[in-house]
């Protein structure tokens, strides 16, 4: 039995991912931001109780990016489309049977959001075959480019002012984000992940700084602590030293 116990998580996953795509095509921005960091929770459950209980197995792998496609891939993809029509209408309240009708349709540009899907499937794909990544990234992981994306609507709605509505709700910052957010899923830059192989503060000094930052982000800038924390998690990175870089 316990060997499909993390199986079971992933499948959750894929239904936290599920629901969340119904109230992303809704336009139920809290509810979708919800389910996936439900989906995130059993994402990371998954692999944690596969490796507690020595069950890793290549079915496994498999349906964890089949799940990560939905909830991370999917979603996020679908968001940007809602927001890239919302751009083009003035309004960020749209309803889901306005942005569908064909008849006032506003063109292709919204369409253009689903490059991020598109990128992080060809993404997902590639980590599945690439074993440089066992213990860190070669590009932007998938939860983390759609906890970036999703994090826009949230903005909306507990951060937002003038200023922050008119720079998201602007259809060129959303193009370049979508351009940006793409490259980043497949770019061959080295990322830490946050994988503790001890508790030891000189061999995870990068990881102990980046949660403790993190958790002050969170603790002061709302929802814009998200893509604060995902700038911070690129740049420690590239500037502060951590042992993948260093082999």
């Amino acid at each position: 039995m316990k060997q499909h116990i993390p199986n079971i998580l992933t499948l959750l996953n894929v239904f936290s991912g599920c629901l969340a795509v119904l109230f992303a095509v809704w336009n139920k921005w809290e509810l979708m931001a919800f389910f996936v960091f439900l989906g995130l929770l059993f994402d990371f459950l998954d692999g944690l109780s596969a490796r507690a209980l020595k069950v890793q197995s290549p079915l496994g792998i498999q349906l964890d990016s089949l799940a990560d496609m939905i909830t991370f891939g999917l979603v996020p993809g679908i968001v940007m489309f809602q927001l890239l029509t919302m751009s083009e209408t003035g309004g960020w309240n749209l309803k889901m049977t306005e942005t569908m009708n064909w008849d006032s349709f506003y063109g292709i540009l919204p369409f253009f959001g689903f490059a991020i899907t598109l990128s992080s499937a060809y993404r997902l794909a590639r980590f599945n075959i690439d074993e440089n990544q066992a213990t860190s990234f070669i590009g932007l992981p998938t939860p983390a480019n759609a906890l970036l994306i999703i994090s826009l609507p949230l903005i909306l709605m507990f951060n937002g002012n003038d200023a922050l509505n008119s720079i998201i709700l602007n259809p060129w910052f959303l193009i370049i984000l979508t351009v940006i957010s793409s490259l980043l899923l497949n770019a061959p830059i080295p990322l830490f992940a946050l994988k503790f192989k001890t508790w030891d503060f000189k061999d995870n000094a990068v990881r102990y700084i980046f949660i403790l930052v993190s958790l002050v982000f969170i603790g002061t800038m709302k929802f814009l602590a998200i893509p604060a924390i995902i700038i911070f998690y690129l740049l420690s990175s590239f500037l502060l030293p951590h042992e993948e870089k260093k082999d």
